[in-house]
């Protein structure tokens, strides 16, 4: 009887372990490399995480496990995508088509414990553009968590940053230059004052400003007051005063940081109530 007991408590224990884990899938998606995570229940909001410029899959990592369970127990699923130096993605962060990142995000979508109506996207630095853009394009997305964001467009990452980061439907997207005058603090590493510099160029900055406006949903964005970076927290200013302007009619708020620009993704806290509030039980 003891032993029965004891077997009912281990098979007990699996299953709640398996329930807790979930279950991960990697996804064929031509151009992205896709992995989905899914919870054991029905009608699963979809969580869709995007790294920024260290490439790679970062939300699949063994770094990001954490986080990314923490989604799967509060009852999302969740896609971790890599969009460049992925498996099956291109090597660059350069011309990255968000076509075919949409489409990773429609294959997800086609598992049936998934709510097709519920995609939110939570991106970070390049990640954070990215999840912008997205949504600003394509009206599926009803809420966008942006990490220490850009509000325009930038060059990829090529030897002459010649050519937009982004790409919609085989066109490059407008980007802001990179300018002689920005060349020497860029070759010292200094990157904050290298895209202050390029953010002189109003004209470029203007027809590259990514049209946060175009968003169906909800928006949250966190940046970094003392971002050795990118100029995060004025850039987020940026948007928030875009989205005013047009009388954008969604929930959408903004949360400086005290910090570098990692400082903000210690403050998961305030994204899964904001997802909690905005986007799972709206």
């Amino acid at each position: 009887m003891r032993k029965t007991n004891s077997l009912a408590v281990i098979i007990t224990s699996l299953f709640l372990l398996f329930n807790l884990a979930g279950i991960s899938q990697e996804l064929n998606t031509p151009g992205i490399n896709s992995i989905l995570y899914t919870g054991t229940g029905n009608n699963q909001p979809l969580v869709v995480g995007l790294g920024g410029s260290e490439g790679g899959n970062a939300w699949a990592s063994d770094y990001w496990k954490k986080t990314r369970d923490s989604f799967i127990e509060k009852g999302y699923a969740f896609l971790a995508i890599g969009y460049f130096n992925a498996k099956g993605a291109p090597d660059t962060l350069n011309k990255i088509a968000i076509d075919k990142v949409h489409d990773a995000i429609l294959t997800a979508i086609k598992n049936p414990k998934i709510n097709k109506k519920k995609i939110a996207i939570v991106g970070g630095s390049r990640g954070g553009d990215l999840a912008l853009l997205l949504a600003s394009y394509y009206s599926d997305i009803s809420c966008v968590v942006a990490i220490v964001p850009s509000n325009v467009a930038f060059p990829g990452h090529t030897m002459h940053f010649s050519t937009s980061a982004w790409s919609f439907k085989g066109k490059e997207l407008p980007f802001v230059p990179l300018s002689e005058e920005a060349v020497p603090p860029l070759m010292k590493g200094n990157l904050r004052a290298t895209f202050e510099i390029m953010m002189k160029d109003t004209i470029a900055a203007k027809k590259a400003a990514i049209p946060v406006e175009k968003i169906r949903g909800s928006v949250l964005l966190l940046s970094a007051t003392k971002d050795e970076i990118c100029p995060s927290t004025p850039m987020c200013e940026k948007m928030m005063e875009r989205l005013a302007e047009r009388k954008f009619r969604y929930i959408y708020k903004h949360i400086p940081v005290e910090g570098k620009h990692a400082e903000p993704l210690k403050h998961f806290d305030e994204i899964f109530a904001f997802l909690d509030t905005n986007f799972f039980k709206k």
